[in-house]
């Protein structure tokens, strides 16, 4: 053991790092600094410097850039306040992060029926899941890529079970600046072979506060996965409701293909949608608001309607939401002929960045999914076309829709698909 050594002194450590390097065997160097150092306003708030943004140096006031809408973590932070002011069995649970989880909020209205655990996902799942055999409804707010610390937990203690407890995940999907360790992308695989668990998504900060109430008032495990950064400025309803476990909901009818499409990616595929009918494509895009159980009437459904299915998701594509598309389509008992694509982040490590150019780069944004989409119907219109030949010389490569109308596939310019 060697220290404690003042971590603000340059020459101190570099000769402490330099005398460890002659020893033999496991050393432990006690470093101490403080977070701040120097900047007497943020050493009187670390916890609020932990993660600064641009900032006015005289007065420590952070800038603040253009107005947006107001941030899903608030939204969730607000409804359950308002839950919790009608229910006193609902429970606010935090790892250490009440501030960037929302918790915090509900610990002023709440302080009796809030828990920071500290820094111990495992315990503060494993907690919960003692709350709840109680008779409370214990809400961990937790982000998308610590649950992985908690699975053991998540799994024996709570799914194994069958309790009640609500895992809301924020920074759920590409979380970007905050970089690789903190992408949420793979709770939904992770989770979705956990029995008893369900597994939930809004397309907006409307549609948070109803599952919300849903997921607290469901009588077993169920997460909540909702996205770091402002919501889409829709218009939140009074009344909060709960939602059917397990169905979807049509945004959009269409014959040609079918985009089901998961959370946050519903608003963009809209947007795709919308160019792809340029093309001539009558597309339906259906918010699939469930993960586990998925809405296998409605998937069934456009099978049959469209014959072409394809599913986007803010989220790892092996083992994801697509998955349980595929999974669903598979165990139908009857034999559709149906064509589909998955569409989510690639077997990737993804690395710091701005969200949105990262968006752009994976083709997850409602410009990368229309070439995306419009490259696999192309090629599967060739196919048809070739196999075709024999019986019809005479066709021109135009693909004659299920809507009946008959368009020439084009692109404006070169397509990876």
């Amino acid at each position: 053991y060697i220290g404690p050594v003042d971590g603000h002194d340059t020459d101190l450590l570099i000769d402490t790092l330099g005398t460890v390097g002659e020893l033999k065997g496991p050393t432990l160097i006690h470093v101490v600094t403080r977070k701040g150092k120097g900047y007497e306003i943020a050493e009187e708030k670390a916890d609020v410097w932990h993660g600064a943004k641009p900032f006015d140096i005289a007065s420590g006031k952070f800038i603040s850039g253009k107005k947006s809408h107001p941030a899903y973590t608030n939204v969730f932070a607000e409804t359950l306040i308002e839950l919790a002011k009608e229910d006193e069995k609902i429970l606010g649970v935090t790892a250490a992060m009440p501030d960037g989880t929302g918790i915090g909020k509900f610990g002023k209205v709440f302080p009796e029926r809030t828990f920071d655990v500290g820094m111990a996902e495992q315990h503060g799942v494993g907690y919960a899941a003692a709350l709840s055999i109680e008779g409370f409804k214990p809400v961990v707010a937790i982000y998308s890529t610590f649950m992985q610390r908690a699975y053991d937990q998540v799994a024996h203690d709570v799914c194994l079970m069958d309790l009640p407890v609500t895992f809301a995940m924020d920074r759920a999907g590409i979380v970007g600046e905050d970089g690789a360790t903190h992408q949420g992308l793979y709770d939904i695989s992770f989770l979705r072979t956990l029995p008893n668990m369900v597994i939930m998504a809004p397309k907006d900060e409307n549609e948070l506060r109803h599952m919300l109430k849903t997921s607290i008032n469901h009588p077993g495990p169920s997460s909540l996965r909702y996205p770091r950064g402002a919501g889409l400025g829709v218009e939140l309803d009074k009344e909060i409701k709960e939602l059917e476990i397990g169905k979807g909901e049509v945004v959009k009818d269409g014959a040609d293909l079918a985009i089901f499409a998961f959370g946050t990616m519903v608003d963009p595929s809209m947007k795709t949608a919308g160019m792809l009918e340029e093309k001539g494509l009558s597309v339906a895009v259906i918010n699939a608001r469930f993960a586990k159980p998925i809405d296998e009437d409605l998937v069934l459904e456009y099978a049959r309607k469209t014959g072409c299915i394809v599913t986007t998701e803010e989220h790892a594509v092996q083992g994801g939401f697509g998955s349980a598309v595929l999974e669903a389509l598979q165990d139908i008992d009857e034999n559709i002929p149906v064509k589909t694509k998955c569409i989510g982040v690639p077997d990737i490590v993804v690395e710091h960045g701005a969200v949105g150019l990262i968006k752009k780069d994976m083709k997850l944004d409602s410009e990368g999914m229309f070439e995306t989409i419009l490259s696999f119907v192309s090629s599967e219109s060739s196919s048809t076309t070739e196999g075709n030949r024999d019986k019809d010389s005479s066709g021109n490569g135009n693909k004659e829709l299920k809507s009946g109308i008959k368009k020439p596939i084009t692109f404006k310019q070169p397509v990876n698909g």
